[in-house]
């Protein structure tokens, strides 16, 4: 019995693993269009993520980029955060994430452009 318990906990483990996605998405804000993508499924540990900006079909690289993703507190479970700061790699700005544990994650990317305003985009990720 104890076998069987192992083998069908497996199948569902790898199910999940097989059928993940990677994360895709997308917004604008002022004018500027925002895409968060990976080139992996999310997994609890360490992400890399890759944010491009853009605004009237024109990249930008000149920005500084943040991101923080955060679980809100919940019965049991204490507030939990991780901050990054994303570095221009090519077109795109890529940082590294570390969720701590599964569920709903939510993200503010804030992005300083070269007229010294700071932009932020909000989001959410299940892991």
């Amino acid at each position: 019995m104890k076998n069987l318990v192992k083998v069908v906990l497996s199948l569902f483990m790898m199910a999940g693993v097989m059928f993940a996605e990677v994360l895709d998405q997308s917004g604008e804000k002022d004018g500027y269009v925002v895409s968060l993508k990976t080139e992996k499924s999310l997994v609890v540990g360490s992400n890399d993520v890759l944010i491009s900006l853009s605004q009237n079909d024109r990249i930008i690289k000149d920005a500084k980029v943040k991101i923080k993703v955060f679980m809100p507190e919940m019965p049991g479970m204490p507030y939990m955060d991780y901050k990054a700061k994303a570095k221009l790699v090519g077109d795109r700005y890529k940082t590294n994430v570390n969720f701590s544990m599964s569920g709903t994650w939510q993200y503010h990317i804030k992005f300083k452009t070269a007229d010294t305003k700071v932009h932020t985009i909000r989001g959410s990720v299940n892991l």
